[in-house]
């Protein structure tokens, strides 16, 4: 055989990853506010795009025959991201009742829930006020040296309102004295809420305890030792307070109340706002799916503009620009309309599947993966993965990730059903638990989920009960001891 230079034909299959693919990928896992904040980047580069209104109602084609002349009718200036299509051709794939939704969007209607009464949609909003601002705000109108100090102490206290710095090094690093730093963080513990600026459990509870005048000898040997009431050693609390058994169940009742993060309720950085994707309402027939079209960013692609560039001078380098430009725009349009298309698909076979959850609760929730879904709506499970990332469901019993229907569960105690979701097994745990007259062991937890038609293993009810931060039946009958003294 002869070496030298050789001509072969081979035949290869790659996969080419093109920029439009790579981005059209990416648009799917973007939340609605992320998506604006790109389509906003777009617009900034491409002049066809214009980010629109939902008011705006002006063409109803995706840009494709911009430079076809106008019929009888006056030409659109504007192309819509989801055009305003027959009622059959509208990207809500999956009504149970087989009818169009009404025209008004679901955040302009009040939902009626299974109960009758209307969706309170205040509930899901957060206080987005800081620890440090509710603090400042306080101290609005002090003045001196003590109130200057004090806001450097506030400025230094962790997310549960405790300070972590020590007071010695913030009075030397701001040139004041001990007595000034005890008197600024004095000024700071006499804030609202009671317990902030403490410098350890103890004193936290203290000085909610001093705030409510229950601050006696007794609840400050208490207080002094709390690892023996987390202990459960009553008998020694009793002779260290010098308390009978009433007055100590009294006194651990009231402990009980005290808020052991008193900042907790607060935001660092404000709360951040989650904005449904997918609107869940419940119809005569069944279940109907909506985009959030409120929140879901409006491009449009502007004809007039780019009539107004082909038409001046150009010279071929500016012609290839605008070509580019408006294929950009018309594709950017199309990519959009079918991630659209996809969310909806994906969230309607959710809501089939899961179709229980609606009606009953996270108790009725079914084991469900993104390879079932995929297989349905015949897409890639890698596809359904990206579409419920950052995506979030609104349905009459609130606001769920859609990463929520999804999980492992555990086979039915018969055989023969479906068995139940995680969350499913976890909500029936805490039922159980919540439930319970005498502690129950893990066993005994177990068997009653096989009553229930869960058929778990010890092992699994521990797993889950660990990771719903539920401590086991010793150290509730701990906690039994403690609040039942009275």
């Amino acid at each position: 055989m002869g070496l030298g230079p050789q001509i072969q034909l081979r035949q290869s299959q790659q996969l080419v990853m093109t920029p439009q693919l790579t981005q059209a990928i990416k648009l799917l896992t973007l939340s609605n506010l992320e998506l604006e904040a790109v389509l906003a980047e777009e617009t900034a580069t491409n002049p066809l795009l214009d980010m629109g209104s939902g008011d705006d109602d002006d063409g109803a084609g995706e840009g494709e025959g911009v430079d076809e002349p106008p019929g009888d009718a006056a030409p659109s200036l504007t192309d819509e991201l989801i055009p305003g299509a027959a009622e059959d051709d509208r990207p809500l794939d999956y009504d149970f009742t087989e009818q169009a939704l009404e025209t008004d969007s679901f955040t302009d209607v009040s939902v009626a829930s299974s109960s009758g009464g209307e969706f309170d949609f205040e509930r899901l909003e957060a206080a987005a006020t800081s620890l440090c601002d509710h603090l400042l705000a306080q101290l609005h109108g002090s003045s001196g040296p003590a109130a200057l100090l004090a806001e450097i102490i506030i400025e230094q206290l962790d997310s549960n309102g405790y300070l972590a710095m020590s007071l010695a090094e913030i009075a030397k690093d701001s040139g004041a004295t001990m007595a000034e730093a005890e008197q600024a963080l004095t000024l700071v513990q006499d804030l609202d809420p009671p317990g902030v600026g403490a410098r350890s459990l103890s004193e936290c509870l203290a000085l909610q305890a001093k705030a409510v005048d229950r601050y006696d000898p007794a609840m400050a040997r208490l207080i002094d030792n709390l690892d023996l009431l987390a202990k459960g050693r009553m008998g020694d609390l009793k002779r260290i307070c010098a308390v009978d058994d009433e007055d100590l169940a009294d006194m651990v009742r009231e402990l009980r109340d005290y808020d052991p993060k008193p900042g907790g309720r607060f935001s660092s950085e404000g709360a951040e706002q989650v904005t449904a994707d997918i609107f869940v309402r419940r119809t005569p027939g069944g279940f109907a799916v909506e985009l959030n079209t409120a929140a879901l960013p409006r491009l449009l692609v502007n004809r007039r503009y780019y009539q107004e560039l082909k038409s001046g001078p150009q010279d071929k380098a500016s012609r290839a620009w605008l070509s580019e430009c408006l294929a950009s725009a018309n594709w950017l349009v199309r990519a959009l309309d079918q991630r659209a298309r996809t969310i909806v698909k994906v969230v309607s076979e959710i809501v089939k599947t899961q179709g229980a959850f609606f009606d009953h609760g996270p108790e009725a929730l079914k084991p469900l993966t993104l390879r079932q879904v995929a297989e349905v709506i015949e897409m890639h499970e890698s596809t359904v993965s990206r579409v419920t990332s950052n995506k979030y469901l609104l349905c009459e019993r609130g606001l769920f990730e859609l990463k929520y229907f999804f999980g492992s569960g555990v086979g039915s105690s018969d055989g023969e059903g479906e068995g139940g979701s995680a969350e499913a097994v976890k909500t029936a745990i805490r039922d159980i638990i919540d439930r319970e007259t005498e502690v129950l062991s893990d066993d005994a937890i177990a068997a009653l989920l096989r009553q229930r038609g869960f058929d778990c293993a010890r092992r699994t009810v521990v797993k889950y009960r660990e990771s719903m931060a539920i401590g086991s039946s010793v150290q509730r009958r701990r906690q039994r001891k403690i609040a039942g003294l009275g």
